[in-house]
């Protein structure tokens, strides 16, 4: 299932160390990249995406961190626009201009590798989106764990799903439904039905996959292990509604 509205760049944040010419050349580059971005966000925002991706395309080598995040959001909108090979160019570009420090670029490029099925390339991005996040990256730990249950990797995928649960520290239902799935598989049913318990607690009750895990889960309790399959996996960090 291809996953949508990536998270866009939006700070500025100005120009590395170690960039060339003189302070007032290096405050006026950072000064024209960050129109250069607000305008693009602005026709982002309209869903004017190759608009988006000129005003990003303005932005200098020159200006450091925003160069790469402009370079992320150029891939962001090819995305967008269904254009996941040339988003997948613009990822990468936008993780070597920034030294491979670039955790949401490296979730991202995983996303659109695993949307073109090439699974080997996509855990690689996510495992470097963990290590340059020094483990923080949640998301991140989310997509290796999706990746795990497709191999039937189910205690790999478990510990997975919990380290985003850890690193969010927040709501994140979707985690606590695959936790639970890949807990059920494993043969744990009183903490998976916890954890589908959790999952609806967190989405207010409007989440249509975790509300029949748990009602396979209770009847699983008392069933032959091979109804477990039934279970239902989320594809998204989001919730998913009714």
């Amino acid at each position: 299932m291809r996953q949508t509205r990536l998270v866009l760049a939006t700070l500025v944040i100005g120009i590395l160390a170690g960039a060339s010419g003189s302070g007032t050349l290096a405050q006026t580059v950072s000064e024209n990249a960050h129109d250069f971005v607000r305008r693009g966000n602005q026709e982002y925002a309209k869903a004017n995406y190759k608009l988006a991706i000129e005003e990003y395309g303005r932005v200098p080598s020159s200006a450091g961190e925003t160069y790469a995040q402009a370079l992320y959001n150029i891939g962001v909108c090819h995305y967008e626009l269904w254009k996941t090979e040339e988003a997948v160019v613009y990822y990468r570009r936008a993780v070597a201009a920034s030294n491979g420090r670039y955790p949401v670029a490296l979730h991202a490029l995983g996303v659109a590798l695993k949307d073109l099925e090439r699974l080997p390339e996509a855990k690689k991005a996510f495992e470097q989106s963990v290590r340059a996040s020094d483990g923080a990256y949640a998301p991140a730990h989310f997509m290796l764990g999706l990746l795990a249950m497709g191999q039937e990797e189910h205690e790999a995928a478990a510990a997975s799903f919990t380290q985003a649960i850890f690193r969010i520290k927040d709501r994140f239902a979707s985690a606590h439904n695959n936790l639970g799935v890949a807990l059920a598989r494993m043969g744990r049913l009183a903490e998976a039905k916890r954890e589908f318990e959790i999952a609806l607690v967190q989405a207010d009750g409007e989440l249509s996959e975790a509300t029949n895990n748990l009602k396979l889960c209770s009847s699983l309790l008392s069933l032959p292990p091979k109804s477990i399959a039934a279970l239902k996996l989320l594809e998204s960090p989001g919730t998913s509604k009714k």
